[in-house]
C-alpha cells in the first residue's frame, strides 16, 4: 500500500501520483497494509481506490477478481495491470483475462526459472527495474522494458528536519549518535533466515573485526531488531560476532513500524558517514541510491542491481551460493574485503561527496518518469 513504511509502497506512492497527474484512471491492490475492505487513498486531492489483500499468501485469489471489479466501472477504458512484486508467485488462469505489465526484481544469477517462465507468458510485459535484471532476461531470450525505481527530490542532504512538534532535530540527535562518531549505518529489511539475503552475519562481522581498530565508531542499524517479521534477532547476532552495546545503534522500533518521514530519513543518510549494504542480491537497492542522493558513500556488493548502482564508494567482491528454491545464485560478500571498504572510508575522513549526489540525480522520480515511464506507457 502507499502508506506502508517499505521501499515497495514509497514506489507505488511515487507511481500512482505520477501516473494520476499524466491523467490515467488507477486504483490499486495492496498485497500488504490493507486488509478485509477497500477504501481510497487521496493522492494530491484525487481519490485513488485502494483494494485489500486476499486470503491467498500472494493474493492470486483476488487480483484478478478486483481488476474485473474495476474495469467494470470504466468499460471505455483500454484495462492493464501493472505488478510490483515478486513475479514467480503469481499463478491462477484467471491472469491472462488482461494484459500484464510486470515491473519485475531480479537478483540471481541466472534469471530464477520461475521469473523467466511468468515473463514468457503471451499475456506479460516484462519491465526490468535494474539493467542487471534486463541483461538476464536477454540471456534467457526474453524481451523486456527498462524503468529503475526512483528516489524523491526530498532526497538530499538535509542537516535537520522539522519533527511534528516543530522543532529541528539532526538526524545525529535522531539516531542517539554523538557528532564526534564515525556513524556505519545499515539500512534493509530484517527478513528471511536462510538465505538471509540482506547478508547481515557477514556485514556485523566486519563491522565488529573493524570497529575494534577503533574507538569512534558506531553501527547504526535501520531495521526491526526482534526479527518478529521473520527475520533473524539482532541482538543474538550482534553478542556472537562480539560487537558491544556502546557500538551499536538501532532505530526506534515504533518510530520503525510505523514509518519514519523521508525528510527524517534524508536526515539519517545526511548523519551517516558511509552506508553498508553488501546483500546477496538486489532486484534494485533503494537505500543505496537515498545515501548517495544525500552526499553519503555506499559500500555494495559487486553483483546484481548493486553493481550498477555506485557513483561513490566500494563494490565488494563474493563467491556464488546456491539459491535452491529459486534455482539460481546468490552472491555472499566477502567479510574481509568489507572490512577493507570499511577501513578506507575511516581513513579518508567523514567527508561529504558531490560524485556520490551527482551520481544519484539521474534516479530522481521526476526524471525517471520523463525518461523511462512515460515512453514505456505511450507503446500501449
Amino acid at each position: 500500500a502507499m502508506w506502508a513504511p517499505t521501499g515497495y509502497g514509497q514506489q507505488t506512492a511515487q507511481a500512482v501520483r505520477r501516473l494520476v497527474r499524466d491523467k490515467h484512471e488507477v486504483a490499486v491492490m495492496a498485497n500488504y497494509g490493507l486488509e478485509a475492505a477497500s477504501t481510497t487513498w487521496d493522492s494530491e486531492g484525487t481519490p485513488v481506490e485502494v483494494y485489500p489483500r486476499g486470503t491467498d499468501t500472494w493474493s492470486n485469489d483476488v487480483i484478478p477478481a478486483h481488476a474485473h471489479h474495476w474495469t467494470q466501472q470504466k468499460p471505455e477504458l483500454q484495462p492493464l495491470i501493472i505488478t510490483l512484486f515478486d513475479v514467480w508467485v503469481f499463478k491462477g488462469p484467471r491472469w491472462a483475462d488482461w494484459p500484464v505489465w510486470s515491473w519485475v526484481p531480479i537478483d540471481h544469477v541466472p534469471a530464477p526459472a520461475d521469473v523467466a517462465q511468468w515473463c514468457r507468458l503471451p499475456f506479460v510485459k516484462p519491465i526490468a527495474m535494474s539493467k542487471f535484471g534486463k541483461a538476464m532476461l536477454e540471456n534467457v531470450g526474453i524481451e523486456s522494458e527498462y524503468a529503475p525505481h526512483g528516489i524523491e527530490a526530498t532526497y538530499k542532504p538535509t542537516p535537520t528536519f522539522t519533527t511534528a512538534e516543530g522543532d529541528q532535530m539532526s538526524g545525529r540527535q535522531l539516531m542517539e549518535i554523538p557528532e564526534d562518531r564515525f556513524v556505519v549505518s545499515m539500512v534493509a529489511n530484517n527478513k528471511g533466515v536462510y538465505p538471509c539475503r540482506k547478508a547481515f552475519g557477514e556485514n556485523l562481522l566486519a563491522f565488529s573485526m573493524f570497529a575494534q581498530k577503533h574507538d569512534d565508531v558506531v553501527l547504526y542499524m535501520h531495521c526491526d531488531r526482534t526479527g518478529s517479521g521473520g527475520g533473524i534477532k539482532m541482538d543474538d547476532l550482534a553478542k556472537a560476532v562480539g560487537i558491544p552495546d556502546s557500538k551499536i545503534k538501532y532505530v526506534d522500533q515504533y518510530m520503525y513500524r510505523n514509518g519514519v518521514p523521508l525528510e527524517a530519513m534524508a536526515s539519517v543518510y545526511t548523519a551517516t558517514d558511509v552506508l553498508l549494504a553488501a546483500s546477496m542480491g538486489e532486484g534494485f537497492g533503494l537505500p543505496t541510491m537515498e545515501a548517495q542522493a544525500c552526499a553519503t558513500r555506499v559500500i555494495v556488493s559487486d553483483f546484481a542491481a548493486s553493481a550498477e548502482l555506485v557513483g561513490d564508494g566500494w563494490r565488494i567482491d563474493g563467491q556464488p551460493q546456491w539459491d535452491a528454491p529459486q534455482k539460481a545464485w546468490f552472491h555472499v560478500p566477502n567479510v574481509e574485503s568489507i572490512v577493507n571498504a570499511l577501513e578506507e572510508a575511516y581513513q579518508q575522513g567523514r567527508i561529504r561527496s558531490q560524485k556520490a549526489q551527482d551520481f544519484a540525480a539521474a534516479y530522481e522520480a521526476d526524471r525517471v518518469w520523463a525518461e523511462h515511464w512515460r515512453p514505456i506507457l505511450a507503446k500501449y
